[in-house]
C-alpha cells in the first residue's frame, strides 16, 4: 500500500512501512473477524457496508470476481525457505499469541470443529461457523479454568457446550445457558491467508495437522 501524504510504501499484512519517509513505522492493527457477509449481517443488522467507488469500478480497477481462482495459477515467490508441510497456496487460519504462531489448514477445520489447542501455553479454540466459511478463535478459559468444547449436534443456529459445566455457548463466544450464562470468551485475532504468505511473516510458525493431535 502507498499513502498519499508521504509516498511511503506499507506492507499489507504487518502494517509496517518498508520504503519512503516513514520507513520503519508501523500502523496499529485493529481486531477483525473472518466472516461471510451473510453471517455478519445476521449479527449486525444495522451495520454499514462500504460501497464500491463507482469511478474505480468503471475504470476496472477492482479485483475481478474470479480473483481467487486466477491467483491459484500465479507462481509463488517468497524470500523464505518454505516449509513443505503444506502446498504454498493452502488456505490456513493463522493465529498468533504472545509472539508464538500456528497455522491451521482450513480443510482441518472442515473436518474437525472446534479445534482445541494451546499456543504459548494459552488454551485456544477455533470454531467454524454454521455457514462452513466463517471462522472465529477464542481463549477457552474462564476464571483461569480451561474448558473443553464440543458442538451441540443437529442445532441451528450453532451452539457449543463445555464439558466442565455443560453451559451452552454461541458462535460469538457468549454463554447463553448454564452455570456460566452471561460470561464471554476472549476473542483471539486470526488471519485467513495462504500458507506461503503466513510463513513469510511468521517464519517460526507451527502447523496444526490433524494426524499429530
Amino acid at each position: 500500500m502507498r499513502d498519499e501524504e508521504t509516498g511511503s510504501w506499507w506492507q499489507q499484512v504487518t502494517g509496517e512501512a518498508i520504503f519512503g519517509p516513514l520507513k520503519g513505522k508501523k500502523l496499529r492493527g485493529v481486531f477483525l473477524d473472518e466472516l461471510t457477509f451473510g453471517l455478519w449481517k445476521q449479527e449486525q443488522p444495522a451495520g454499514r457496508v462500504l460501497r464500491p467507488d463507482e469511478k474505480i469500478a468503471q475504470a476496472g480497477q477492482y479485483a475481478p470476481a474470479n480473483w481467487e481462482e486466477r491467483m491459484t495459477k500465479v507462481p509463488v515467490a517468497t524470500s523464505v525457505n518454505l516449509d513443505q508441510a503444506l502446498s504454498p497456496r493452502t488456505l490456513v487460519i493463522g493465529v498468533k499469541v504472545n509472539d508464538k504462531s500456528c497455522a491451521y489448514p482450513f480443510d482441518s477445520l472442515l473436518k474437525q470443529s472446534p479445534i482445541l489447542d494451546e499456543i504459548a501455553r494459552v488454551p485456544i479454540m477455533l470454531v467454524l461457523g454454521e455457514d462452513r466459511k466463517s471462522v472465529r478463535a477464542f481463549e477457552r478459559t474462564v476464571d483461569g479454568r480451561k474448558l473443553e468444547f464440543f458442538l451441540k449436534p443437529n442445532v441451528s443456529p450453532l451452539r457449543m457446550v463445555d464439558a466442565e459445566t455443560a453451559s451452552e455457548w454461541d458462535f460469538g463466544g457468549k454463554a447463553l445457558a448454564g452455570p456460566l450464562a452471561g460470561r464471554e470468551l476472549v476473542r483471539v485475532a486470526l488471519l485467513d491467508d495462504y500458507w506461503f504468505d503466513w510463513q513469510t511473516y511468521n517464519p517460526n510458525t507451527q502447523v496444526y495437522l490433524l494426524g499429530d493431535h
